[in-house]
């Protein structure tokens, strides 16, 4: 009974050292082996592994997979033009180099994120200090965020990080300015409106003018015309008068007495005085258009 528990017991104690000098090594992972705080080798491809077991070497495991350092809360800045600015970043970073990155944070990564952090918002201080808020915001986005990713790139790999990209989340004004850039862009709109407004007018009164002058021609064209045209026929009304006259001059004098008459008579209201016996009245007596005829 006594042998069969002595080599249960013996066999637990050899499954127990196997077990602690076997490892596996996962895709995702570095497994860091190291012996009294000293790393002995860095091993990246996945598969099984053989170590000391403890307390002569153990194993330590990093995430080999891009990581994401995200800021809480928009960290506030100054432009150029001493104006508060909120910016809201965020890094993607991985280990790049896992023996260099333990012997920086002995594989912690919350001081890993902290100093990254302090990193990232010393290179944002330099660049945004440089610039001014319309730069920050649209003109120059593009051009602080490679700045940044140089900066903090260089620093990064000190610690055995690589920094895979820097990206500009939201850049916003603090509540304090927020009234006095409003007004700003009012008072900018509002000359636009002016500007468009003063354009509009002048070429109202442009075409305008033009259409004005062009009434007038035209009406010039048209009196000009119709004179012409009613010239023409006086000219042939007076021409076919000058031929009825040298054909029959005594009708001529009888029509053109009639057209008096007609003229004169018009209106029953009208009231004239003159002689019966004068020259106008030559045809209403019956012996004025017999006399001529007899001679």
């Amino acid at each position: 009974m006594n042998r069969i528990v002595a080599a249960l017991i013996a066999g637990f104690i050899a499954i127990m050292l196997l077990s602690s000098t076997v490892f596996v090594v996962d895709q995702r992972k570095y497994a860091v082996v190291f012996a009294l705080g000293e790393v002995k080798e860095v091993i990246s491809t996945p598969g099984l592994y053989f170590k000391l077991p403890p307390p002569f070497q153990n194993v330590l495991y990093l995430d080999k997979r891009i990581l994401t350092l995200d800021t809480p809360e928009p960290e506030r800045f100054i432009t150029a033009e001493k104006k508060n600015i909120l910016v809201d970043a965020y890094v993607k970073w991985r280990i790049a180099d896992p023996r260099l990155y333990f012997r920086s944070f002995g594989g912690d990564e919350k001081p890993a994120r902290n100093r990254m952090s302090q990193i990232v918002k010393a290179a944002l201080n330099d660049e945004i200090t440089k610039r001014t808020v319309r730069e920050v915001i649209s003109g120059q986005r593009g051009k602080v965020m490679e700045a940044i990713l140089a900066k903090v790139s260089a620093e990064a790999k000190a610690i055995g990080v690589e920094i895979v990209d820097v990206r500009l989340k939201r850049v916003d004004y603090v509540e304090q300015i927020n009234n006095s850039v409003y007004e700003r862009m009012k008072s900018e709109r509002v000359r636009v409106a002016n500007e468009l407004r003063s354009t509009g007018s002048a070429d109202s009164e442009k075409i305008r003018a033009d259409a004005d002058k062009q009434r007038t021609v035209i009406l010039a064209e048209a009196y000009r015309e119709a004179e012409k045209i009613r010239g023409e026929g006086d000219a042939k009304a007076s021409q076919i008068y000058a031929e009825a006259f040298g054909k029959n001059p005594e009708f001529y004098k009888f029509y053109r007495s009639l057209e008096a008459y007609r003229a004169t008579f018009k209106d029953k209201g009208d009231v004239m005085v003159v002689d019966p016996s004068s020259e106008f009245f030559k045809y209403f007596k019956g012996g004025g258009a017999a006399g001529p005829a007899k001679k």
